[in-house]
């Protein structure tokens, strides 16, 4: 897990696919615990504050920013709740997709399985996200996505319900089973809680995306990243 920024209100870090957010009744790695661990250590504390203010899937990779005072996670929270936090995702889909979109469903969870339903469903939510091609080859396509809400498995959902499955995502339909899914969280936007600014955080997908991608995919990713930070550092080579 790579830390990506650190200051005294916000820890951001890349979660790698397969860590967990928080601790679930498996007791695997998670998030949560190990940016704790990291604070005990840097601080000397004995039990820092590090607050969780959002999720990603398990096997999805990307930044998560966490909280380390209570202030600050309220306002993070609230940021997530009304939806003023700008999130964009890169995924490598199954199939040819061109131009740009909008996809709009509905989202319920029966226990612990999420799942697409009618609009008039009482437990649906509605899920809308924009997408954009980037780049593709015979077989894949490389999107970015623009989530304009935050439910369960989302984009996995609704990039399999229109037959464009998330590359690795066998549990929705991809065809060809990996160790993690090919969707990463790139860019976090958000008004910083402690400096009364906008501030950017970018991450670039995993190395072991490389063999799957074409290089007209890895300039698309170079210059989505470089317009987004100018500032940033280019990919290691």
């Amino acid at each position: 897990m790579e830390i990506l920024h650190l200051d005294d209100t916000l820890l951001v870090v890349q979660k790698p696919a397969g860590l967990l957010a928080q601790p679930d009744h498996t007791g695997d790695p998670d998030v949560l615990t190990l940016a704790t661990e990291r604070m005990r250590e840097a601080s000397g504390t004995p039990d820092p504050f590090v607050g969780l203010v959002h999720r990603l899937d398990r096997p999805t990779s990307g930044i998560m920013v966490l909280a380390r005072s209570s202030e600050a996670a309220r306002a993070l929270s609230a940021q997530f709740r009304e939806r003023t936090i700008s999130k964009q995702y890169l995924a490598l889909v199954e199939g040819t997709l061109r131009g740009i979109g909008t996809w709009t469903d509905y989202i319920a969870k029966p226990g612990r399985a999420p799942t697409l339903v009618p609009p008039d469903n009482s437990n649906g939510k509605r899920a809308r996200l924009q997408w954009q091609a980037l780049a593709r080859t015979d077989e894949h396509t490389l999107l970015q996505i623009r989530l304009e809400t935050g439910r369960p498995h989302q984009i996995r959902l609704q990039a399999a319900d229109r037959g464009h499955p998330v590359v690795g995502d066998t549990r929705y339909g991809a065809q060809t089973p990996r160790n993690g899914i090919v969707l990463h969280h790139t860019l976090l936007r958000l008004d910083h809680p402690g400096r009364n600014r906008r501030v950017t955080f970018t991450a670039f997908p995993p190395a072991t995306w490389r063999p799957l991608l074409s290089g007209e995919m890895q300039k698309a990713i170079e210059r989505l990243l470089a317009q987004a930070r100018p500032d940033a550092p280019t990919e290691p080579e």
